[in-house]
This record gives C-alpha cells, sequence and structure tokens, in this order.
C-alpha cells in the first residue's frame, strides 16, 4: 500500500494505486501492451489532483536489447587432452607413496621427510599450545607459520624456538612464541615399480597394465576439465560480444538476490556475516565489489543469451512450455493446471517462456562455437565426449584404480533457464 497522506483523498490513493499496479510487470497494462519493464514506475500525475478522474503518465524501463555481433564466429581454447609419461609417473608414485614405509635416518631432515615432533607455544590472547608426538611431513602443508623453513636441515634432538603469526579469537594477528622439539626423522622407502607390487597395489597384474588404466582415467579427468573450461571461456566469449553497460536496475536485483542467497546459506551453517568476513580474509566493502562485479556479469550474459535467441530466432513452442510448466508443479508439489491458472493470473507465463528461449540459446550456443587447441588448430567436439566404460576422477586430478568419474555438465537447463546454473554462469530470468 501506498503510504497515506491526510491531504489526498481515499479515491485518489485507490486510483494511483490501481495504476501502479497497472504498470507493475504482472499489472494489466504492461502484460497488454507486451512490455518488459525491470523497475518500478514512475508515476506523473497529469490531472485530478483535486478531483475529477485521476489521469497520470506511467514511465516504466524496460529490458534493453543488446547486440551481439560476431556470435557466429565465436572460437574457444580447449585444454589440452595430452596425457605425458610424466603425469603417469607421477600418479604411479603418488600410489607407491601410500605404499611407503617410514625408516628413522641419522641425517639432516628435507622436503618429503616424516619428523615426530613435540609444540609447545605460548599466544598473547588464546590459549597456549601444547601438542606432544605430531608426525609430520615436511613441505605439505605447514600448521604454524614457518615451521617448514625451521625444520629442513633439523636433526633428531633439534630445539626450534621462533615466532610465528597466530590470528586470535577477535580476528587480530599476534606473534607467538614456537618452541619445537624434532624427535627424529624419517625418510618414506617407496616400493620398487614390479609387476608383484602393481598386482598388491591394484586389481591388475602387470604393471604395464596399471599404466595403461591410469592413463586412461587421466585422459577421462582432463576431459571432464577441458568440458568445464570450454562452457566457462564460451560464456565469456558471449558476454565479451556485449558492449552496452547493464542497467543498474538489473544489476541491482540480481545483486539483492545474491546476498538473499548468501544470508541463507551463512543461516544454515550458523554463521554470521562477520565470521564469515573473517574467515575469507575479507571486509564488508570487497565482498560486494565482487558480488556486484559477478551480478553485472550474469546480467550481461542474460541479456546475451536474449539476443542471441532473437537473432537465430528460438522460439519454445507450447507442447515445450507445458512440459516446462509439469516440471515446475512437479517441484512445487502442485498440478500443471493449478500452476498454469497462477502464471497466467500472475503474467509469468510469458517468463517461463523467456527462460525455456536463453537455456536453448545456451544449447545451440555450446553446439556452434569453434573449438581450437593452443596453436589454433580445429578440436573436433567428439574429443571432449566421455569414454562411458572408463572411470575417473574430477575432483582434484588425482586418479587409482577403482575410482569413479565425475558426470559433466551437459550445459542443457531446465525451465529455470540460466538461472538454474547456481547463479554463477547464468543471468537473470524473466
Amino acid at each position: 500500500m501506498l503510504a497515506h497522506d491526510s491531504g489526498i483523498s481515499e479515491r485518489y490513493l485507490a486510483e494511483l494505486e490501481s495504476a501502479v499496479e497497472a504498470a507493475t510487470p504482472e499489472g494489466r497494462a504492461v502484460v497488454d501492451a507486451e512490455l518488459d519493464p525491470i523497475a518500478a514506475p514512475e508515476i506523473d500525475i497529469t490531472s485530478g489532483e483535486d478531483g475529477g478522474a485521476v489521469t497520470f503518465d506511467a514511465v516504466v524501463e524496460i529490458r534493453p536489447v543488446v547486440s551481439v555481433a560476431g556470435y557466429q564466429g565465436l572460437q574457444v581454447t580447449v585444454p589440452t587432452l595430452d596425457v605425458t609419461d610424466e603425469d603417469v609417473q607421477a600418479q604411479v608414485d603418488r600410489l607407491r607413496g601410500q605404499f611407503g614405509e617410514l625408516s628413522e635416518v641419522s641425517r639432516p631432515a628435507r622436503d618429503g621427510d616424516h619428523v615426530t615432533i613435540d609444540v609447545h607455544g605460548t599466544r598473547p590472547h588464546d590459549e597456549d599450545i601444547h601438542v606432544e608426538d605430531y608426525l609430520y611431513e615436511i613441505g605439505s602443508g605447514e600448521p604454524v607459520v614457518g615451521l617448514d623453513a625451521q625444520l629442513r636441515g633439523a636433526k633428531a634432538g633439534d630445539i626450534l624456538q621462533f615466532a610465528a603469526p597466530v590470528r586470535s579469537p577477535e580476528g587480530t594477528e599476534d606473534e607467538a612464541d614456537v618452541r619445537v622439539l624434532v624427535k627424529d626423522v624419517k625418510e618414506k622407502i617407496l616400493p620398487e615399480e614390479t609387476d608383484a607390487w602393481a598386482a598388491e597395489a591394484s586389481e591388475f597384474t602387470s604393471l604395464d597394465e596399471l599404466r595403461d588404466d591410469l592413463r586412461t582415467r587421466m585422459r577421462q579427468v582432463k576431459v571432464v576439465e577441458a568440458q568445464m573450461a570450454v562452457r566457462e571461456r564460451t560464456l565469456d566469449a558471449l558476454i565479451g560480444l556485449v558492449a552496452e553497460d547493464p542497467p543498474d536496475a538489473l544489476v541491482d536485483a540480481e545483486v539483492r538476490e545474491r546476498l538473499h542467497d548468501l544470508g541463507h546459506r551463512l543461516q544454515a551453517r550458523r554463521l554470521t556475516v562477520e565470521q564469515f568476513l573473517q574467515a575469507s580474509g575479507r571486509d564488508e566493502a570487497e565482498l560486494l565489489g565482487e558480488i556486484r562485479a559477478d551480478a553485472a556479469r550474469a546480467v550481461r550474459l542474460d541479456l546475451a543469451l536474449r539476443a542471441l535467441a532473437d537473432a537465430e530466432d528460438i522460439q519454445v513452442t507450447d507442447d515445450e512450455l507445458a512440459h516446462s510448466v509439469a516440471e515446475m508443479a512437479t517441484q512445487a508439489g502442485t498440478t500443471a493446471a493449478d500452476l498454469r491458472r497462477r502464471l497466467d493470473r500472475t503474467g509469468r507465463l510469458p517468463a517461463v517462456r523467456s527462460d525455456g528461449r536463453k537455456s536453448k540459446a545456451l544449447t545451440w550456443l555450446f553446439d556452434h562455437v569453434g573449438l581450437v587447441d593452443d596453436h589454433g588448430a580445429p578440436v573436433p567436439r567428439e574429443a571432449l565426449e566421455l569414454d562411458e566404460q572408463s572411470q575417473g576422477t574430477a575432483d582434484t586430478g588425482e586418479v587409482g584404480p577403482g575410482d569413479a568419474a565425475d558426470e559433466a555438465e551437459s550445459g542443457e537447463r531446465g525451465s529455470e533457464g540460466v538461472q538454474a546454473d547456481e547463479r554463477d554462469s547464468g543471468g537473470s530470468s524473466a
């Protein structure tokens, strides 16, 4: 409701509210005129303030139509899919490391060695540190800043004393006095690369079979990584064709939506914004700047996909629209007919059709973008297809016998359109 002013009649308020309602995205005037507003209307009363019929002008900012000239010639570089002998050997060594045995040595410690240490530290604003018999691999990611540098060259019996920065519960950083006793130094002895070891470490009977399997799995990992890279590079290439700055109204709306989503995620994890900022090492201004930059990118992509759909005359048939509504109804726990009536009543059905067009435009783009290697030579699309008979991992890039391959994203979207892609590589719907 509009704020009440004692100097304005109830009739005036009612007609003004009716005017605003008619000019909103779901309003009758907007729907009848097939407008696509992106912000609340500006109402200019032209007559009727003192009596009689109220007449007004409603000015609404509509979604701009951008140019994506050159979209038909877009090319993106596919990351290399080759697996080198060095790559395979690194995986073999990593697997050997799982079967290695620690052997105590008298020489100075070096990267890769395991040391047994007692750690004692005095912290100004928190409890002191007391850890005994801690087995630590030098170079694996020090739990105390500067620990690796102190341990390199140390021998059993050495006592190391140094200052290390620590973060207090209040978020400030202070120097802590750290004392480390080196109890022993051990090196990892790796098993020899033999058929017998391969049979023990895997389901294969020979080292050659193990190497072949690792190569195949690593190739599958590279394919998944390449799929993801091609997807992002394709979206970036399309966004790069948009010279126009996105309207502030659309970016502001996207920022609000992202902040809303962030709030829900933090609430689910029982974190405050202050705790999140402290953990991420950012301040509020930096966070808002990143969110706004991501929102602007999403809006550019949204506008670009709309322009691409127009340029290629991509349409959503009535059957496709009905299918989308049916999927949405299933997710909402209602019937397709009931949801369709509500979408019709609120004027949201065109938004569903628009999301469908963007989804189809995205699929068209992925199907038509040119793929080249680092030297500019064409890469066939079949090279980015996963071998269903092979398995591997797509999370850390490490592979091993028995690991299962993660499915790559296909790039196809449902009725929620680009917005369904976690709001990172998509745009605003409607």
